[in-house]
């Protein structure tokens, strides 16, 4: 299909960036391309044809599926019985099969088939899941060109490598493409990347200037081109390569390279030809899981599995050899003692001639009879409560952002209960506890002061976004009658131009508004408009301005010819232009960090460079972003001299290409003149101190990982009640005078020697300090350049000795290595649970180092929510988020311990009549009731349990926060209580087999005389063990929901039910079950009275320790729970004695009670099993 549709002219392209500069004819070695890592071959526009068929390449669908039709079942069985549990309950079920088993085979099997039956239809449902989204994409519809300049659409699945496709705009790109040519008249578009890094900003691509004439379709009816470059990699910035057309070779870049899954924005269309397909493409290289993160209760929870089963082999171990011994005395001189098991006329089983191989089998016997001590159905049940209890996170209207409408989003279900165990918080600044909203405020401008902008002291709004500044000396054109108009105008000149902003003109207001890569560039631009230098127009090669003449006092419009774009990078910490005006003149314009800014300006640049620091100084305290801004003026021979070394550097296809960029640049970026300094402000979350206030008074310990300046972040610190008055500063830095002067010397062995023996000294001397205590707590303030040495091996523990003993943490100019390396100290130095929570791509690496990864949906994208574990909108729905993960702590604990419980309970009465039974293998159930008791009659209340009780409301855990210290603690989930919960389970099947086997054994069971045989006794023990361990589930539920008393009695009723039921069915299905409820069980007093006793029995000891423990030694929560029962929760005076009364610990709140020693001090928080 052809097309006759005229090209647009550059100045309706409203969008522009500088990645890189436009490629040029290769002149310089390419020696790489064709060797090692270099080899890819493809033949543009053909295909099919004969050499283009040599090399296999990938197809170009894509698959993210686990598992295929194929593999699903093989794969996903390997999966669940990887766990030791499912692998044990295999091995017993297969034993089934042979005259070992107590049991029938198909009653053994079958609740592992439900259970793995069900974790597998799971799996498979959120596989097929996946399975539609990649139909979905493969499906998706591209032209492509299908000779004589004919495009035709086809689907994704069906392109190859060397294809030429045609994307329109708003259509995603559907392979890895070399850009080719566009609608515009130099080949340039304009691509959004959201869903490869998160940014949201657009792109610039631009082809090579040779194939910019392929504008039509009809152009490609004889276009024929080789590319050679490198192999599939996951770099989603790098792309070295050639191509070879019309006999000439010309270099690639990532400027020529359009990756699959962005999007073509702001373009009417581009040709390009398919370089990399499918599993090929660079997105999906970089498609990996995410680092497999399981909680410290799930871990816990396996070797609790473990000891069980070390109970269970030593319980059959020993009942093994008693029986063995047993057997052998069991026939003695012609005398049967047991003998109704005929040891005379026996199988190997029970001969007497044979008791060391009846020992063995009978160990074989008991492993599988007492299975039951292991909960099969534990693992999927806490994958439902996890999943449930995650929905819930998701649909909290109170962490619901209505102004951009996000609610949370639990992206993993496998944390929840860890929300409720966070010891450290590390946090990002910028657009986590601040806006990323800035605002122009003040300047410095030749050692001169401007500003009295509103700061958060007010709540007061700028009238023009991004801009709250006000000084009349230069504002209205002013600035003409100031003594340094001069160096003023050369001040908003470098704002209006040194920049990657792009200006969008209203068509019909006329007015300009900005889009950039990052806030403060906008705020720059806006600022310079208001004060008179409007940049209005991008060109490909220049930007437009309205400035201010001084001379006429009317606008004129300039132009600057745009030579260079030297970009800003993490550790450049500063970005240049250089452009020539009007006059001709070179100028290289920057702004950086004025860390790296004062060691590059000329010795006599200006006069004014004290002054510029102390304001710059002055507005960090004020807790202001710095930048500063220089200038110098190039000849033609400096300047030519350095374009050449530039351009070759950008050219050179070899690993090491951006270093030697950033050689070529620092010899350019020197004997700069100062201008001045401009400070924004990033304005506090809603919020923010009030959440952090109240984490503090929760225990919690708050690090804050930032890239600002140390006075910028310690008056944050501030601002956001993370520092408070009183509170001891302990700041370590490389600062002093011996230092300074061996930089400036450029002796770097020397710096690094004296330096790390500073921080030492430093960290030795705050020790001592911190030793003293201090009734306010301690607050650590380490700098970038500090980091580096503490995170060596051998000074890091000593920092981490220091750092855990302060109450806040503040780490400045901290780049993204840096942050992911202190959460892995913190994490793995103190083994307590950390969470991290930040914004932007340079905070990933933190989120997943750390236990938890919080990510913000911010203005930096979503590539930080991409790689979290949870998604919130503010940092403020953290408070409200840790509430959920005290209710997800203490319901994941009471359910495991729980679970453990009713197994105990149940497995004990199993071993207690086997041994009763001489160790005979003789189970005291049926088969069924032995199979159903896990995954029918005992598992729906232990779910209700986990998805719904609250032991306090939200509003109490928000008013009590040290609450949540019963998480950190651990209380509820330690060896102590898991064990206490075991001892009740072993308490209540004793009385429960006794009471029983007493009750009903030998005298007549009814009015008939009929004695009780094993049959009712085990009807009626059973019966007795629902009855109890659904009364406990009764007494442990603190919040009963109207599904709670459904399915805790509901429970019961279906036990009573199904014993109907299964009596009725013939006697080879029921066996020992046949009619006996009918028959038995209903007409007899004795069955009735039985289970009244036994209940209350059994329950006796629990209700006893519990109202002993509740009267005398409350836990925390009990305390609040009795004070609201009795209508005191709103009562001042009682809530302080119930908050002093219970856990002294360092905080920050404004409740803070007074600091204890860090050295182990026991908490008044007392376990109980």
């Amino acid at each position: 299909m052809k097309t006759g549709r005229r090209r647009k002219k550059l100045h309706l392209s409203k969008l522009y960036s500088f990645r890189c500069g436009r490629a040029s004819f290769l002149k310089e070695n390419h020696s790489q391309i064709g060797g090692p890592g270099f080899s890819r071959v493809v033949y543009c526009n053909e295909p099919g044809g004969f050499e283009a068929a040599i090399p296999i390449y990938a197809a170009n669908s894509v698959r993210s599926t686990k598992y295929t039709a194929a593999s699903f079942f093989p794969k996903a069985l390997f999966e669940q019985f990887r766990r030791v549990a499912n692998f044990y309950f295999l091995v017993t079920g297969s034993l089934a099969f042979t005259p070992l088993a107590p049991y029938t085979a198909v009653s053994a099997v079958i609740p592992l088939v439900v259970v793995i039956g069900a974790t597998m239809v799971k799996e498979g449902i959120e596989d097929w899941r996946r399975k539609q989204q990649d139909i979905e994409v493969n499906n998706r519809k591209v032209k492509v060109h299908c000779g004589g300049g004919d495009f035709e659409h086809t689907e994704w699945k069906n392109l190859k490598v060397g294809d030429v496709v045609k994307v329109e705009k708003d259509e995603f790109f559907p392979a890895d493409l070399l850009l080719l040519s566009s609608n515009y008249e130099d080949s340039i578009c304009y691509v959004e990347t959201m869903n490869l890094d998160g940014e949201t900003n657009l792109k610039l691509k631009q082809a090579l200037d040779v194939t910019s004439f392929l504008h039509e379709d009809s152009k490609f009816s004889d276009f024929k081109a080789l590319v050679r470059c490198e192999d599939p990699n996951a770099n989603l910035y790098s792309f070295v390569g050639s191509m070879e057309f019309e006999e000439q070779k010309y270099s690639l870049t990532p400027q020529q390279l359009l990756l699959r899954d962005s999007k073509l924005r702001n373009t009417e269309y581009i040709y390009g030809a398919v370089v990399f397909t499918g599993q090929d493409t660079k997105v999906i290289r970089n498609s990996t899981d995410p680092p497999s993160k399981r909680s410290k209760i799930e871990r816990k929870m396996d070797k609790i599995i473990f000891f069980l089963f070390g109970v269970l082999f030593t319980i059959a171990f020993i009942g093994s050899i008693y029986f063995g011994i047993t057997t052998r005395d069991d026939l003695e001189n012609g005398t049967m003692k047991r003998w109704y098991l005929r040891p005379d006329n026996s199988t190997v089983y029970f001969d007497p001639k044979r008791a060391q191989e009846a020992a063995i089998y009978h160990f074989l016997t008991a492993v599988m009879l007492y299975a039951y001590l292991i909960p099969i159905s534990l693992y999927i049940s806490i994958e439902v409560v996890k999943v449930l209890q995650s929905v819930f996170i998701n649909r909290d209207v109170f962490m619901y952002y209505a102004e951009a409408d996000q609610p949370a989003h639990a992206r993993t279900s496998n944390l929840t209960e860890e929300l409720g165990q966070v010891d450290t918080i590390l946090s990002d600044k910028t657009g986590t506890l601040t806006c990323n909203s800035m605002e122009f405020v003040k300047c410095s401008i030749a050692g001169n002061a401007y500003g009295r902008g509103v700061t958060d002291s007010s709540d007061a709004k700028p009238l023009i976004k991004g801009f709250n500044f006000e000084d009349k000396r230069i504002m209205n054109g002013n600035w003409v009658n100031e003594p340094c108009s001069d160096v003023i105008q050369k001040f908003l000149r470098l704002l209006a131009i040194c920049h990657t902003a792009i200006p969008e003109v209203d068509e019909v207001t006329g007015k300009v508004s900005y889009e950039a890569e990052s806030p403060d560039e906008v705020a720059f631009v806006i600022a310079a408009r208001e004060l008179g230098f409007e940049f209005y127009e991008r060109t490909q090669t220049g930007v437009s301005l309205h400035e201010l003449d001084p001379a006429s006092g009317k606008k004129v419009e300039r132009s600057y010819k745009l030579l260079n774009v030297l970009e800003f990078n993490s550790s450049r910490k500063r970005m240049s232009v250089i452009v020539r005006d009007e006059d001709g003149k070179i100028l290289l314009l920057c702004k950086g960090a004025d860390s790296v800014m004062f060691e590059r300006l000329a010795k006599n640049g200006s006069g004014f460079q004290d002054e510029t620091g102390d304001h710059v100084n002055e507005y960090a305290e004020a807790g202001l972003r710095t930048l500063m801004l220089a200038y110098r003026e190039l000849n033609d021979e400096e300047y030519d001299m350095f374009n050449g070394k530039f351009a070759e550097a950008k050219n050179s296809v070899s690993a090491d290409r951006e270093a030697l960029i950033d050689e070529v640049v620092e010899k350019i970026e020197k004997d700069l003149s100062l201008l001045g300094a401009t400070a924004v402000e990033d304005k506090l979350q809603n919020g923010v101190p009030e959440c952090i206030d109240k984490l503090a008074q929760a225990g919690i310990k708050i690090w804050v990982l930032t890239g600002d300046k140390m006075e910028t972040a310690i008056n944050i610190g501030f601002a956001c009640s993370l520092l408070r008055q009183g509170m001891k500063q302990i700041i370590i830095k490389l600062e002093t005078p011996e230092i300074r002067s061996l930089e400036k010397a450029g002796e770097k062995d020397a710096i690094a020697k004296i330096s790390k023996k500073s921080v030492h000294d430093q960290i030795k001397k705050a020790q001592l300090t911190a030793s003293e205590g201090n009734s306010h707590g301690f607050a650590l303030i380490i700098d970038g350049k500090s980091l580096v040495y503490v995170l060596e091996d051998d000074m890091e523990k000593l920092f981490l000795e220091l750092a855990v003993r302060c109450t806040s943490v503040i780490c400045c100019r901290s780049s993204p290595k840096q942050k992911a390396l202190v959460t892995r100290l913190v994490k793995q130095g103190t083994g307590k649970i950390t969470l991290a929570i930040g914004d932007g791509a340079n905070d990933v690496g933190m989120l997943q180092e750390a236990d938890i990864g919080i990510g913000i949906s911010g203005a930096e994208g979503m590539q930080a929510v991409m790689s979290s574990d949870i998604a919130i909108a503010q940092f403020r729905f953290l408070e409200r988020l840790l509430v959920h993960g005290h209710w997800c702590y203490r319901r994941i604990s009471l359910m495991i311990c729980y679970f453990f419980y009713k197994n105990v309970t149940f497995g004990a009465t199993v071993f207690l009549y086997e041994a009763h039974a001489s160790f005979s293998g003789q189970p005291a159930y049926n088969d069924w009731f032995l199979s159903l008791y896990n995954v029918v009659f005992t598992s729906l209340p232990v779910v209700a349990l986990g998805v719904f009780d609250q032991d306090v409301s939200a509003q109490l855990c928000l008013k009590f926060p040290l609450l949540y210290q019963e998480g950190v603690k651990n209380i509820l989930f330690s060896w102590r209580r898991i064990l206490g919960w075991m001892f009740n389970g072993l308490c209540s099947a004793t009385i429960i087999f006794f009471f029983c086997t007493k009750a009903l054994d030998p005298q007549s069971f009814n009015s008939t005389g009929k004695v009780a045989g094993y049959q009712i006794v085990g009807a009626t023990m059973y019966t007795c063990v629902v009855c109890v361990v659904a009364c406990q589930m009764a007494l442990v539920i603190r919040y009963f929901t109207l599904i709670q008393h459904f399915v805790v009695w509901g429970e019961l009723a279906l036990w009573f039910l199904f014993l109907l039921v299964y009596g009725f069915m013939p006697p080879r299905v029921s066996t020992t079950a046949y009619k006996v409820l009918v028959e038995c069980l209903v007409p007899s007093p004795s069955f009735w009275l039985s289970i009244l006793v036994v209940v209350i029995s059994a329950l006796i000891p629990y209700y006893l320790y519990s109202a002993i423990l509740m009267r005398f030694f409350p836990l925390y929560h009990e305390r609040i729970r009795w004070m609201s029962r009795e209508g005191q929760s709103d009562n001042p005076k009682r809530c302080d004695m119930v908050q002093q009364g219970s856990i002294g610990l360092t905080n920050v709140g404004p409740m803070t009670p007074m600091a204890v020693g860090n050295n182990g001090t026991e908490d008044r928080i007392r376990n109980h099993t």
